[in-house]
């Protein structure tokens, strides 16, 4: 083939609209069958594909001598041992009219998650329903999470008419029962197939099975639904920013994807969210310099001016700038096992910015069988909720109904860097934009002085029984002495007051900390040497007071005494109520308590006196002599 030929069959791919889709629906429907059967009809397989698959129908495959379609995407040993979808699996295929990228997601209510993601990217959902036994609740289940992502399309897909004649009273009723099921989601467009993917019929070219079907064949409606995706393409000039682009120092550029609309040299745009304004001197698509870039192509470009630009900002027309905000109502879907606590401090991915933040308030969990609300204090694996979302800084952002791209996030657990959840924004908070830092003219600096004093916050954490309060209070003993300014907060104390609503579950415990913390940190602010004496069981708690104070200001100290110690020197016999049953989420007995990593200062208690170890921390203040 010559190049020219070459270059034109090139130029021709790249100009094919691209479809993602996910297939979607209840265990056994057969959705990788589905895909398999579009692979292998469309002629998309290589000779060697081919043979493998053969020999794995031979080994794996539950369709006897016949090519069991589904092993093409089921290619986890666990998958062709349980026949199931577990992880999503995808696969780009194309035709003449199109391109194709499909993720095959699992049925599973377990693997609900995978689910989800597959369906973040996506633009259209294949929803297959069993002919043989209906909408069932995994169907409405995975239909409320796409109509979540913002998958406004679904092709209903009626699957194994085989089973049941090609009954076309059967086919009606299941379409009458899901287009219910669309208009109480708000699904905007459904249209409906019948087909059989095992036997081919209705996949790529119509079945004489099914003579009262005139309808489009499932490839024809895909090919139609990237066609109209392609004409959809517009909208304002996005670029997140990421990653800035400093080969030598004659050149400063900003790497990224155009989200939406398209830019010229000249253009002026606006950094987001700083505001500040510039225009654009240069661009380059890969190794060519252009004058133009449009959605979906990545770019570097050049600014006039040398403004500040980095990672997680986003550059936007001038004529249509973006939000900014750091509080937002969102719906979140929660993919860990541990549940989701209110006030828990997590790493917050957001286009290409990334902050800390946390949700301040779980407004309804939302049941996804039948979108019934019900009241929440946590959130189990696989639930889905509308919450409130504070992050720690101001974010440029998008309605996801607008954006998919600037209107989603993850949350990423600090200790582990695992993703335990994914969200979308529905809007920023009105507060957010209402409340503002006043600026005040007496600052901790001056508050500092007067007292002749560093300012800190000596956190003590440890077990019930450990000796938390006596050193505490021999601690500020001895500061008063000095002649510091100090404050003790104690765990019991505070729940006499601030905290009384609070009990001691694990949600109660993390809001217990917040609370204290936001006191300590306040406390620090007014100059104070502040001593905080708390259990405070949890990493994730003890790490997000400590962000919240200035560099070396937050001393950790871990009074490390053996359980069987604290037992002992339990005068009100908590331990042994705990033990009996009496006392639920007991730290240390029903309830974990996660020892410090990396404390300022570990004391060991057994056989010290409270002044020797009250002078131990005072070494680490700075303050003993």
């Amino acid at each position: 083939m010559a190049a020219t030929d070459i270059k034109a069959y090139l130029a021709a791919h790249e100009s094919k609209p691209l479809l993602r889709f996910i297939t979607c629906g209840s265990v056994d429907d057969g959705k990788s069958t589905m895909i398999g059967r579009l692979l292998h009809d469309s002629k998309r397989l290589f000779d060697d594909q081919l043979a493998a698959l053969e020999a794995d129908s031979r080994r794996h495959g539950t369709q006897g001598e016949q090519i069991d379609f589904a092993l093409l995407v089921d290619g986890l040993s666990a998958e062709r041992e349980q026949g199931i979808t577990i992880d999503v699996a995808y696969r780009f295929f194309d035709t003449d009219r199109a391109k194709f990228i499909v993720a095959d997601c699992p049925g599973h209510e377990q693997y609900t998650r995978n689910m989800a993601t597959g369906a973040s990217t996506a633009r259209l959902a294949v929803v297959l329903v069993d002919a043989r036994k209906g909408v069932l609740t995994q169907t409405r289940r995975h239909s409320w999470i796409c109509h979540l992502m913002g998958i406004d399309h679904v092709v209903l897909a009626v699957n194994k008419m085989d089973l049941v004649d090609y009954s076309r009273e059967v086919f009606e009723s299941i379409v009458s029962d899901y287009r219910g099921l669309a208009a109480e989601l708000g699904i905007e467009q459904v249209s409906c197939i019948p087909l059989s993917a095992l036997a081919g019929d209705n996949v790529l070219e119509r079945s004489a099975q099914t003579p009262w079907y005139d309808g489009p064949v499932l490839m024809q409606a895909l090919e139609q639904a990237a066609e109209v995706g392609k004409r959809n393409e517009g909208g304002a000039f996005r670029l997140p920013v990421q990653w800035v682009c400093r080969p030598d120092q004659s050149f400063r550029g900003f790497a990224g994807q155009l989200l939406g609309g398209s830019v010229t040299v000249g253009d002026e745009v606006v950094v987001v969210p700083s505001g500040k304004r510039s225009r654009v001197v240069s661009l380059h698509v890969g190794n060519e310099q252009v004058r133009t870039a449009r959605s979906g192509q990545p770019v570097v470009l050049a600014l006039e001016d040398e403004v500040d630009v980095s990672r997680g900002d986003v550059l936007v027309a001038a004529s249509d700038p973006l939000e900014v905000a750091d509080q937002f109502g969102a719906h979140l879907l929660w993919m860990d096992e541990q549940p989701l606590l209110p006030h828990r401090s997590y790493r917050i991915r957001l286009g290409t910015t990334e902050c800390g933040g946390q949700i301040s308030e779980i407004k309804y969990q939302i049941d996804v069988n039948n979108q019934d609300h019900i009241a929440a204090r946590q959130l189990e694996l696989n639930a889905v909720a509308r919450v409130d979302l504070d992050l720690d800084r101001n974010v440029a952002f998008a309605p996801y109904d607008k954006s998919r791209e600037l209107g989603s996030f993850v949350l990423i657990d600090r200790q582990t860097n695992a993703t335990v959840g994914a969200g979308v924004i529905d809007f920023a908070l009105r507060r957010a934009q209402n409340v503002h830092w006043q600026t005040l003219e007496v600052d901790k600096a001056a508050r500092s002085r007067i007292k002749a004093q560093q300012p800190r916050c000596v956190w003590l954490t440890g077990l019930s029984g450990s000796g938390k309060s006596t050193i505490a209070n021999e601690v500020e003993r001895k500061l008063l002495a000095r002649g510091h300014h100090t404050y003790l907060l104690d765990g019991d104390n505070v729940r006499h007051g601030l905290n009384r609503d609070l009990g001691f579950t694990e949600a109660d415990r993390v809001e217990n900390i917040r609370r204290v913390g936001e006191v300590a940190r306040l406390m620090t602010d007014a100059g104070l040497i502040v001593l905080v004496s708390f259990i405070s069981p949890f990493r994730a708690e003890r790490r997000a007071v400590r962000e919240r104070f200035d560099q070396g200001e937050f001393v950790e100290v871990f009074v490390d005494t053996p359980l069987e110690v604290c037992e002992e020197r339990d005068v009100k016999g908590l331990y042994a109520k705990a033990r009996a049953g009496k006392i639920p989420n007991f730290t240390g007995i029903s309830s974990p308590y996660e020892e410090p990593e990396n404390a300022e200062l570990v004391l060991k208690t057994v056989g010290r006196s409270a002044e020797d170890l009250a002078d131990e921390v005072l070494s680490v203040l700075g303050l003993y002599s």
